[in-house]
């Protein structure tokens, strides 16, 4: 599965619906403003950025994140903690939605890290629609979105 999510990804513009290491995620490879933008409005997020997740520290650092604020928290990861970092960099407001601010996860799932290390960090929301449940298997999700993803990855079962 790894593979066939990595090369679609990584089609400028993307997003899916993947497992992340908590829930079925709708993705968007963080450094491609363009799927940004439509994950953003697939999910009516004006002033709510996503999280982003990452395969290490060293790939927030290169996306733009200062370093200093993720030694402060890195004993929480690798897992299924989001934190909370700053984010000032102008051009990462596509990202911040001008919160000036973005959760950031290193996620402990072995596959998730290895699509990542191909992929770079992605930005992620959970995989429904605001106020709704999120969804728990891909019937669900696609219940949701429809054909407004590029493509699902099926991880089974999430509840």
């Amino acid at each position: 599965m790894v593979e066939a999510v990595i090369s679609k990804l990584k089609q400028e513009g993307a997003i899916a619906v993947i497992p992340t290491d908590t829930v079925y995620g709708v993705v968007a490879r963080a450094e491609d403003k363009t799927a940004v933008t439509r994950l953003y409005e697939l999910k009516r997020r004006e002033n709510k950025p996503g999280t982003l997740i990452a395969a290490n520290i060293e790939q927030l650092e290169a996306l733009g994140l200062k370093r200093r604020y993720m030694t402060a928290v890195e004993q929480y990861w690798p897992g299924a903690v989001s934190v909370i970092i700053p984010c000032a960099d102008p051009n990462l407001e596509y990202l911040h939605k001008g919160k000036m601010s973005l959760a950031v996860r290193i996620p402990a799932d072995k596959e998730l890290i290895a699509l990542l290390q191909q992929t770079g960090p992605l930005i992620s929301s959970s995989a429904n629609d605001p106020g709704e449940p999120t969804a728990t298997n891909i019937d669900e999700a696609k219940k949701y979105f429809g054909d407004e993803v590029d493509f699902y990855a099926d991880g089974g079962e999430l509840s």
